[in-house]
């Protein structure tokens, strides 16, 4: 698993061998769904969205992004659930790079390291709003 300045990897004495290839494995998983390109991220950026529910599974499906907790909550679930197709679908990269220094707050490590590993723009909207 690699790591980098800004996440390093776990401690491997506070892992054992099974956790750590499980936390590897967990990494790959939003790794492998993420865009080349932020610039591949086209999703709307005003009225309702409605999610499938492989996305949506445990709860609103229907998100107004003229409401920001709405907005946000939108882009917390689909970075969660979302998979390779959807990602352009339902995100915007303008409105990701607004939301991300608050975002990143809301998201699991994992995908929040994932994104910023892949991404320079995530991680330097990140140390420009501290």
């Amino acid at each position: 698993m690699p790591s980098s300045p800004r996440h390093p990897a776990p401690a491997s004495t506070n892992l054992s061998s099974t956790d750590a290839e499980d936390l590897a494995l967990y990494r790959e998983k939003f790794r492998c769904r993420l865009p080349e390109s932020l610039n591949e991220l086209h999703g709307p950026t005003q009225g309702v969205v409605e999610l499938p529910l492989h996305m949506a599974w445990s709860g609103m499906t229907s998100y107004d992004l003229g409401k920001p907790r709405q907005r946000m909550g939108l882009y917390r679930t689909v970075l969660h659930e979302g998979l390779h197709d959807d990602l352009p679908r339902y995100l915007n990269q303008d409105l990701l790079l607004q939301l991300w220094p608050v975002l990143r707050t809301l998201v699991g490590r994992t995908v929040r390291t994932v994104w910023e590993d892949a991404f320079a723009q995530l991680a330097s909207r990140t140390q420009a709003a501290a």
